[in-house]
């Protein structure tokens, strides 16, 4: 099965969300703001992972929706 995680990724002109896999094309945003709240639901509706990353391009935020790979209580 391919990786569904969810990028908030810079881009020029705003902020944009994609699949990893590929699926659903990129969808844009005019702030960061907007986009973590159209990642967030998108990641809980897969059960993904929401990978947010900063102007420079590393991740500065993670969070996986009920993707844990460990079962660890807390």
């Amino acid at each position: 099965m391919p990786a569904r995680n969810i990028h908030v990724v810079p881009l020029e002109s705003g902020w944009a969300i994609e699949s990893e896999d590929g699926t659903g094309g990129r969808q844009l945003y005019a702030t960061q703001e907007d986009a973590i709240a159209a990642g967030t639901e998108k990641a809980r509706q897969l059960h993904a992972e929401l990978l947010v990353h900063g102007r420079d391009g590393r991740i500065r935020m993670r969070n996986s929706f009920g993707n844990d790979p460990r079962d660890i209580p807390g």
